[in-house]
C-alpha cells in the first residue's frame, strides 16, 4: 500500500507534466480509495479552454467515470494546491471525505492565481456580488422540481 506522501508525489508529477506541456497551471490531483488511486487529473484550463478544468475537477471526473458513480464516499483527494472555491464545492458534491494539499492559497496567489479573491467574493452577503443576479421565470423553473420529484426512477442526490 502506498503512503500519503507517495500519493502527493504522484499529484506533483501530474501537475508538472501538465504545466510543462502548457496544459495549465501547477495543479495536479489524485483520488484514493482504500490505498489505491482511482482517479487522476491535472490542470487543463489552457489545453481545453475550459475554466472548470482544474486538477481536482479533472481527477474527480476521472474517478467518477471509473467508479461509475457521481459520489466518492470513502475517498480522499491529494492535490498540489489548497482547493479553490470551485474545487472545494466539487469535492463536497463528490462526497470525498478527506483533503490533503501541498501549497496554500497564499502560494497560489504568488503565482498569479486569484483564489483568494473568489473566497472573499463568496464570503459577501447575498446580493453583494460584483456579478448581478436576478430571478427570472421562477415559478416556471420551480415547476421542474415537482416534475423531477414525480419521476419514479429519478436520481437520488
Amino acid at each position: 500500500m502506498s503512503t500519503r506522501e507517495e500519493f502527493m508525489q504522484r499529484a506533483i508529477e501530474l501537475a508538472r507534466k501538465g504545466m510543462l506541456a502548457g496544459d495549465g497551471g501547477p495543479f495536479g490531483a489524485v483520488i484514493v480509495r482504500d490505498g489505491e488511486i482511482i482517479g487522476e487529473g491535472w490542470n487543463r484550463v489552457r489545453a481545453d479552454n475550459d475554466p472548470t478544468a482544474h486538477g481536482e475537477v479533472s481527477a474527480i471526473r476521472d474517478a467518477c467515470r471509473r467508479a461509475g458513480s457521481p459520489h466518492l464516499e470513502g475517498c480522499e483527494i491529494h492535490t498540489t494546491g489548497e482547493p479553490c472555491p470551485m474545487c472545494l464545492g466539487a469535492i463536497h458534491w463528490a462526497r470525498i471525505g478527506r483533503i490533503y494539499y501541498g501549497f496554500r492559497i497564499e502560494d497560489a496567489e504568488r503565482g498569479g492565481f486569484d483564489d483568494r479573491t473568489f473566497y472573499e467574493r463568496f464570503a459577501r452577503p447575498a446580493g453583494d456580488s460584483p456579478i448581478p443576479a436576478s430571478q427570472l421565470l421562477g415559478e416556471e423553473a420551480a415547476a421542474l422540481i415537482d416534475e423531477f420529484l414525480a419521476l419514479p426512477d429519478r436520481a437520488r442526490y
